[in-house]
């Protein structure tokens, strides 16, 4: 089964195609975070790259968050229009999920960490088992005076990862059993997202476009915006800001 996997809940865009063989071709940017305008064009070129039709796909992957809200409506209502229009289903992951899985091959606890902006980080705990990994807690949102006392109550070696240990690394590495991984795991990948769904569509674990549903952890900021500053600032223009 041909899958295309979409990954938009960060700063990073991204959008690859796989199965069985592995990933055929991926594409990735982080440019300016234009989300809408980046995506299609990245699906088109790794369709063209690979060689494959959008009509040949088996499968639509989505990164379905905790993540920025601009992106994860962007990212989801591509995937849902694709699944539609192609009759075909829709395998939802989240992004702590896909922080994770290529540091499962440490034996420590990993720490999946993204940055949320406004002083907020989004984060969930994962062990090592047979093949991947394993979430420990629930993804949560908050300061990363949280997530550092969490780290600290654990008395575990951890391993961190993603944007967010990256914006907050002068607090993590305050912590003596804790490492930030510095290079090479910032942002969920889309090419992790195929090779993990395609795990899940072997056990036929997917749903149809209409229940995919994105996971947000708290409001977006103009809705904040507006219960917080009584409109003095356009609702719009703050949460753009924040993206």
């Amino acid at each position: 089964m041909l899958i295309l996997g979409i990954e938009s809940a960060t700063a990073q865009v991204g959008c690859a195609l796989g199965g069985h063989e592995g990933v055929l071709a991926s594409a990735h940017s982080a440019r300016n975070r234009r989300h809408a305008e980046s995506l299609v064009p990245s699906i088109e070129f790794v369709c063209a790259q690979a060689q494959v039709e959008l009509s040949d796909l088996g499968a639509i992957a989505v990164d379905v968050g905790p993540g920025l809200f601009t992106g994860l409506r962007v990212g989801i209502a591509t995937a849902k229009a694709i699944a539609q229009t192609l009759r075909i289903p829709v395998i939802p992951i989240g992004s702590l999920d896909l922080l994770a899985f290529p540091a499962r091959f440490s034996d420590r606890v990993i720490a999946a960490v993204v940055d949320a902006r406004r002083g907020e980080v989004f984060s969930a705990l994962y062990r090592q088992v047979p093949g991947g990994v394993q979430r420990t807690t629930e993804p949560r949102v908050g300061s990363p005076e949280d997530l550092v006392a969490e780290l600290q109550s654990t008395g575990e070696d951890v391993l961190v990862v993603g944007d967010g240990a990256l914006r907050y690394q002068n607090e993590l590495r305050s912590l003596v059993r804790v490492e930030v991984c510095a290079h090479g795991i910032s942002s969920p990948s889309a090419r992790d997202l195929v090779l993990l769904a395609h795990h899940h569509a072997l056990r036929e674990e997917w749903v149809q476009p209409r229940d995919v549903a994105p996971t947000y952890l708290r409001g977006p900021d103009a809705e904040i915006n507006w219960q917080t500053r009584d409109g003095v600032a356009s609702p719009i223009a703050e949460a753009d800001r924040g993206r």
